[in-house]
């Protein structure tokens, strides 16, 4: 267990060791360490394999940018796959596994596909799958879902907790580098509200990687007196582990914390992970950049790494990838790890730079206008093959190379809203454009300034713009003297003219053949050519890989690259554990459990609940003796029929519309006539769609010139009312007119059946009339009940017999159900759940969820006429296109079996007699069924062809999921009193 690549220093503890595991290999490291620094630390270079061709791999960086090293990481339940071993913090006891390999990760089988490279290039899926057809579902599928994704699932429940929560503050700083750090101390010595959030479990970004002193100090002791002071400030908040995934709109934006990832467990009562939604008035972005590599001949080889991630992981982590290494690059940064590694006693065998001109910066040999043609090695490097200068080859033995193309500024987080950056030559690289998400600006490398001095100076001079912008006086801080050096490359992207593969994505295994290839079959648009040839749709998201196959793309188009452009970056700008998206909504927590205001008290009835949406309803009410619940169905009906039943029915939607102009909002809203509306009346409305197909319908009361009650469906509650809120806000926003839900401030009870009014006059106060003229059929009016309680009354019925909507505050809901029951004794009054309401509406033909589905019409449902002629409303016009009023148009239809034996079934097909069961011959569908213990038959409501034109004629209903054919008769939907005589009795 000597750890022969661990060097001195660092900023690690090396008087404390860590035990851990690597497919099954025992490996000690230190705190502070990342998996992937300590792996290096003991000889490891391999680390994974690659995705389509299983080469063996490597680590390529130290960050979240990493394509290569993805592991699996402990055990069980909590086995965790695609993990960033250079993020995953070491701690005592890490089990970590390689993944994608079998069955072992030198001696994968699946190596085997590198053999057939050449049939399996860009594009090759779109090209072999499309034949022969059979193939697909026997063979084709099966290889491709085996093959599919990277890590495995333990398949077990997830034991962690994660949670969400909101922040807000002034200003959001987006990473705590030295531009973060400076824009911080700012911000929080004016007095602002500071988030600090940044995705590495140690303040200080490069600085932390680098050998730079700030003033007086180093890099990393200058990053622990300001984050001292930091944390000293109330009105700071530092958060490290916490990965800014992207920007939404009005300046909100997501973040994950991971609050116990670096442990074993997650502590007693604590989350794995927090998903927060951070509300900025201004958001500073300092993501710093990332550097990108050059392209050549076996280039993806374990040991080939970016050279500021080998800075870092020798000057942080005091881990070298070996003790022999070599440097490619195209700018003076690639020296600086030259130096940097040769302080600490590494062996850099040479500094190959494609530049003629490059400065001879490390006491090493300098290879000046030469490049790096190919490497060699079996499952790591051991040697480079160089073309010189002159034309001439060489090989340097090695066991790493370290190389640098220059550094791209981290824009993503600019993009989010669709902001396009814009190139700077004088980096060859992309910044962020003018268009930003709201309220956001860049500091420091994000924005293409790559000195430290530069970082310090425009983060502390755009902490001070941002907050000026929200009126907050801030002075800019006093700079230490720090690096500024000039960027100094010349451009280079790839090592042309190999025979071999050179890699640009290696998670993907997207070579620039591959890109080649693609330009030449005409995917020449960046999008097509991400998705042709997968470059850039790895788990990185092309952090690493874009900026090469971009030009590549303009060289063969002959282009310049901004003129090709990129693609658009989404968030989340790095993987996130679905955990986190879920939170706590998980199991019965999954959604929240709404309970109507009579819920106690059913519960005490034996009452049998069905969850629709969110609520917990009452279905039936079993009776001692009642063996089925269609007894107790059947029984409910009967009773609502012949005397007095109570259904809680607070579920609607009920929304409270106010104002001088209400009558003239709903005229909009609904397609028939609000306006004339008279107050104490309650009229039926439906609503359309913009494209004139059926939304939902209701009943709305009048209750004073200005203040409208509307009910909508349970189902369709929240959409309606956001529907009004954007015909408010948006259509009219002149109106005088204000919505609220009330759906939860009233408890609502129908009471319906001969003797509903007999139960209610024992129930409402003796001052309000109840007599048939004195409160008609769509009446309503604020009354009070029980000696002063005040209430609603409407007298409004969708079971079809007399019946009343009672309302009061839904505190009172309990007591007033109780008190019903008992006025109702006499009368036999019985409670009656979902399945005897929908079986009443279904034998009075009310159309509900699923005669509203989402394709049906006014004129379909039988309610052409409600589409007013006389004014304009929201989807009358798109109403009357003529596909939507051809002669045979669908219309609501009653079925009856000629069998009454015989069950109807909602979702069978009709079609006429003696013609084939297919679509083409389809007439119409049933939507709804129910047993009738009136009728004493099945019956169902549906759509049918040409429907008010086919009274009397039998059809075939067909339903081959169920196995049913059965005849059946043609009706009206109105089985039971079809005059409404009941209702207005």
């Amino acid at each position: 267990m000597i750890q022969v690549n661990r060097l001195d220093g660092g900023q690690i503890n090396t008087g404390r060791t860590l035990d851990f595991t690597f497919d099954g290999k025992r490996y000690q490291g230190y705190p502070g360490d990342t998996l992937a620094s300590a792996l290096l630390a003991n000889g490891v270079r391999l680390m994974g394999r690659s995705f389509k061709y299983h080469r063996p791999r490597g680590v390529l960086t130290s960050g979240s940018e990493e394509p290569n090293a993805l592991v699996e990481l402990r055990s069980g339940a909590r086995q965790e796959p695609n993990t960033r071993a250079t993020t995953a913090e070491l701690f005592d006891g890490l089990e970590a596994n390689s993944q994608n390999r079998w069955p072992l990760l030198k001696f994968d089988a699946m190596a085997i596909n590198d053999r057939f490279s050449n049939f399996l290039t860009a594009g090759f899926y779109y090209k072999t799958f499309m034949w022969p057809a059979a193939f697909w579902e026997k063979l084709y599928e099966p290889i491709i879902r085996k093959a599919a994704g990277l890590g495995s699932l333990s398949l077990q429940e997830d034991p962690d907790q994660y949670d969400k929560g909101f922040l807000h503050c002034d200003l959001l700083i987006v990473g705590a580098g030295p531009s973060g750090l400076a824009a911080a101390l700012t911000a929080g010595r004016a007095g602002a509200r500071v988030i600090l959030a940044d995705e590495d479990f140690a303040f200080g970004g490069r600085l932390n990687a680098e050998t730079f002193a700030i003033g007086d100090d180093s890099g990393p002791d200058w990053v622990a007196t300001t984050l001292a002071e930091l944390q000293s400030l109330t009105n700071v908040r530092c958060m490290t582990r916490t990965t800014v995934i992207g920007a939404f709109d009005h300046g909100i934006q997501g973040a994950v914390e991971r609050v116990s990832d670096h442990l074993p467990t997650p502590a007693p009562d604590k989350p794995r992970q927090i998903l927060w939604r951070i509300y900025a008035r201004r958001t500073l972005l300092c993501a710093g950049a990332i550097e990108r590599p050059i392209a050549f001949e076996n280039n993806d080889r374990p040991g080939i790494m970016l050279a500021g991630a080998m800075r870092a992981y020798v000057n942080r982590w005091a881990a070298t990838p070996a003790q022999k290494v070599a440097i490619f690059t195209n700018n003076d940064d690639g020296h600086r790890t030259a130096v940097d590694l040769m302080s600490k006693g590494v062996t850099v065998a040479a500094v190959i730079d494609t530049r003629t001109d490059a400065p001879r910066v490390a006491d090493c040999e300098l290879l000046s206008g030469a490049q790096v043609v190919d490497t060699s090695g079996r499952l790591g490097l051991s040697f480079v093959k160089l073309r010189l200068a002159d034309g001439s080859e060489r090989t340097i033995e090695c066991g790493a190379l370290g190389v640098s193309g220059g550094w791209n500024p981290n824009v993503h987080l600019t993009c989010h809203q669709r902001g396009r950056p814009v190139w700077n030559e004088a980096i060859a690289a992309f910044v962020p454009g003018g268009d930003l998400p709201t309220g956001q600006s860049v500091a420091g490398a994000a924005r293409g300034e790559f000195s430290t001095h530069a970082a310090l100076r425009t983060g502390s001079k755009e902490a001070a713009a941002a907050l000026r912008d929200i009126g907050i006086k801030a002075r800019a801080i006093a700079l230490p003297k720090a690096e500024d050096a000039p960027v100094n490359l010349q451009p280079f992207w790839y090592v042309g003219e190999g025979k071999g593969r050179a890699w640009l994505d290696q998670q993907n295994d997207v070579t620039v053949k591959d890109v080649k290839l693609a330009h030449q079959e005409n995917f020449r648009s960046v999008e097509h050519l991400k998705r042709y040839t997968t470059l850039g749709m790895a788990t990185d998201q092309g952090k690493t890989s874009n900026m090469g196959g971009l030009a590549i793309m303009a060289e063969l188009a002959g282009k310049s690259i901004p003129e090709v452009g990129t693609t658009i970056f989404r968030p989340p700008y790095t993987p996130v554990a679905m955990g986190a998206f879920g939170g706590r909504s998980r199991g019965k927590h999954f959604h929240p459990v709404r309970e109507t205001p009579s819920h106690k008290w059913a519960v005490e009835q034996g009452a049998v609940f069905v969850e629709v949406g969110n609520w917990l309803r009452a279905q039936w009410f079993p009776r001692p003796g009642e063996t089925t619940w269609r007894e107790s169905v059947d029984r409910e009906v009967r009773a609502v029929r012949g005397s007095v039943g109570v259904c809680d029915v607070s579920t609607l939607g009920k929304i409270d519309v106010q104002g001088t102009d209400a009558a003239d909002f709903l005229n909009k809203v609904y397609s028939n006539g609000f306006a004339k509306l008279a107050i104490g009346r309650t009229r039926y409305g439906l609503m359309l769609r913009e494209d004139g197909i059926a939304m939902d319908d209701g009943t709305t009361a009048r209750l004073a010139e200005d203040h409208f009650v509307m009910t909508t469906t349970t189902a369709n509650a929240v959409n309606v009312y956001r529907h009004m809120e954007f015909v408010r806000q948006c259509l009219w926003p002149d109106l005088d007119v204000q919505l609220i839900s009330t759906t939860e401030a009233w408890a609502q009870y129908a009471v319906a059946g001969p003797s509903a009014r007999k139960l209610l006059q024992k129930i409402v106060d003796p001052e309000f009339d109840m007599s048939n003229e004195g409160f008609p059929f769509m009446a309503c009016g604020e009354i009070t009940v029980c000696g002063g309680l005040r209430a609603r009354l409407f007298r409004i019925s969708f079971s079809g017999e007399l019946a009343y909507e009672i309302a009061v505050p839904t505190r009172y809901g309990d007591a007033l159900i109780r008190r019903i029951m008992q006025a109702g004794e006499e009368f036999g009054v019985v409670p009656y759940g979902t399945e005897a309401l929908g079986v009443m509406r279904i034998e009075k033909g009310h159309a509900a969820g699923n005669e509203l589905n989402g394709t049906t019409t006014a004129l379909n449902l039988g309610m052409g006429r409600m589409v007013s002629k006389k004014k304009d409303s929201i989807g009358s016009t798109l109403s009357e296109r003529e596909g939507l009023n051809t002669d045979d148009a669908l219309a609501l239809v009653g079925v009856l079996p000629r069998n009454k034996t015989q069950k109807v079934t909602a979702g069978g097909h009709l079609m006429s007699l003696g013609t084939p069961v297919d679509a083409a011959h389809d007439q119409g569908y049933v939507t709804s069924a129910a047993y009738s213990p009136i009728l004493n038959s099945s019956i169902g409501i549906g759509f049918l062809r040409s429907g008010g034109n086919r009274m009397g004629e039998t059809l075939r209903l067909v339903s081959p999921l169920t196995d049913s054919d059965i005849e059946v008769e043609v009706v009206s939907a109105h089985f039971v009193d079809p005059e409404g005589d009941r209702l207005r009795a």
